[in-house]
């Protein structure tokens, strides 16, 4: 249905709107974070309601954004897409599931029987900790309230920016945290193994190496170290990078640990160990060989146990499963991913877009592009 300019009941709803963005400009200006926030949630609910009450139908909102930049011209956020925005964001946190009863916000106002008409906790929350920036990557990427709970939270405590919100929901981290196959609750007392869990992750996304086969163990490492903010990134944030090809001398041997690091969450020294090949059971020997180096070698009196994570390129589960289930060192067993490129004198043979194009073309036409 068609919205003429002088429709009352929309001049009315309009005047209303601009009442209220003027209010809120007289608490706090629209920059400040929480208010931006409760006021998107406000406005979505009015553009719902309003949806609701009337005919209109959604080609209201292009009318309305139009209106409000008239109205408000030195003020950002009323573009038709983030009104849309608004809408959705209180279509979707407006149903949140929230095992507390919804608490309203100090001034929510209240209906005739008492129910708030404010925002849920979850809303009020985001307003303190989380920019509009962040919370459209997750409306736009996300429907699963679990995975939108799960997002929000590691963003807030790993403080990542709207960029690496959106490259670790790309990596499917909700799936991939907590995954690996460990002994932790044998071999770590609780909270700690619950803690060490979640710390790990299977499998693990190296997308920012570019590798050439051949290569081996030592050339991952040098590339996850010659990228090691974007490794610490995928590793999790704790993780204190303390050297490469770690030298323990024991037994007046000379030994070396691929990568050790210290978790300053767990408080405890971590082995990393690379093969480039899948997990066979004798690795895990190895490794809690180390670890019990660590443990005495390095491991202050504060210190929790020495954790290990042995990363391969594939692995058997019940393979793995059964290699740690009577090692009482705490390790666990993940596989890792990264970008494979082909070596120069095989892209030279492969074809080009253009030749690609003209074989279909020539099958089009009935012909037989290929050599019988």
């Amino acid at each position: 249905m068609l919205i003429l300019p002088d429709n009352d009941d929309y001049i009315s709803w309009l005047q209303e709107l601009k009442n209220k963005i003027r209010s809120v400009q007289l608490r706090a200006s629209l920059a400040a974070n929480r208010e931006l926030i409760l006021f998107y949630w406000d406005l979505g609910r009015d553009i719902s309601n309003k949806l609701i009450e009337t005919r209109w139908g959604d080609k209201i909102i292009d009318q309305v954004a139009k209106d409000l930049r008239a109205a408000f011209p030195d003020v950002q956020g009323f573009s038709r897409r983030n009104l849309y925005y608004a809408k959705k964001f209180y279509n979707f946190f407006s149903s949140f599931p929230e095992q507390d009863p919804i608490v309203p916000r100090p001034g929510a106002q209240l209906e005739s029987n008492g129910v708030a008409v404010g925002p849920p906790t979850i809303v009020s929350d985001l307003g303190i900790k989380l920019p509009w920036s962040h919370i459209k990557i997750v409306l736009d990427k996300l429907s699963n309230p679990n995975q939108v709970l799960f997002y929000i939270n590691e963003c807030i405590e790993n403080g990542w920016t709207r960029d690496v919100l959106a490259l670790q929901i790309k990596a499917d981290l909700y799936n991939r945290k907590g995954q690996a196959i460990t002994n932790f609750k044998n071999a770590l007392p609780n909270p700690l193994s619950d803690l060490a869990q979640q710390t790990i992750k299977d499998p693990y996304i190296f997308d920012f190496l570019a590798m050439t086969a051949p290569y081996n163990e030592r050339d991952i490492e040098n590339k996850l170290v010659a990228h090691i903010t974007q490794f610490l990134l995928e590793l999790g944030k704790g993780f204190a990078f303390i050297g490469r090809q770690y030298h323990l001398e024991i037994g007046e041997s000379d030994y070396y640990l691929d990568l050790l690091f210290y978790h300053t969450k767990l408080k405890c020294y971590v082995v990393i160990e690379l093969k480039n090949t899948k997990f066979y059971p004798e690795y895990a020997g190895k490794l809690n060989f180390y670890l019990s180096a660590v443990d005495t070698l390095l491991k202050g009196d504060d210190d929790n146990p020495t954790i290990g994570i042995m990363l391969c390129r594939d692995k058997n589960k019940i393979e793995a499963e059964f290699a740690l289930r009577d090692i009482s060192k705490p390790m666990g067993v993940s596989e890792f991913n990264l970008t494979e490129v082909l070596p120069e004198e095989l892209k030279g043979s492969l074809p080009t877009v253009e030749e690609i194009e003209s074989d279909i073309k020539k099958m089009d036409r009935g012909g037989f592009p290929f050599n019988a």
